[in-house]
């Protein structure tokens, strides 16, 4: 009984093997995928790429509206989190720790 299940089971196996994640990915994970080899990230998924934060190099904050909480944490073993509203316009300061961010615009993908 077990050799007629094995058989079975090796004849259902597809004749090009496991499909790869390339093979398989359909919808917004295709399209997240394909644009990551891209090294774009059309829906901001991806950690920011940090700024020196000074008022002349703020950390970009992207947004598809005016507004957008930013979350910072001022201290690389700092647990607490210091959230704060970030606007369009002028540069904006954490107010624990004085690092700047600058809201840009930002278009969805779709």
């Amino acid at each position: 009984m077990t050799l007629a299940l094995r058989r079975q089971w090796v004849w259902n196996l597809p004749l090009g093997g496991v499909p790869t994640d390339d093979e398989q990915a359909t919808g917004l994970e295709r399209e997240v995928m394909l644009a990551a080899r891209k090294g774009l990230d059309p829906y901001n998924m991806l950690a920011p790429k940090a700024a020196s934060g000074t008022k002349e190099d703020p950390n970009l904050v992207p947004s598809i509206t005016n507004k957008r909480i930013v979350g910072c944490i001022c201290e690389e073993d700092n647990s607490a989190v210091i959230w704060f509203w970030v606007h369009k316009g002028e540069t904006q300061r954490c107010p624990s720790c004085g690092t700047h961010y600058k809201l840009v615009p930002h278009q969805l993908s779709h």
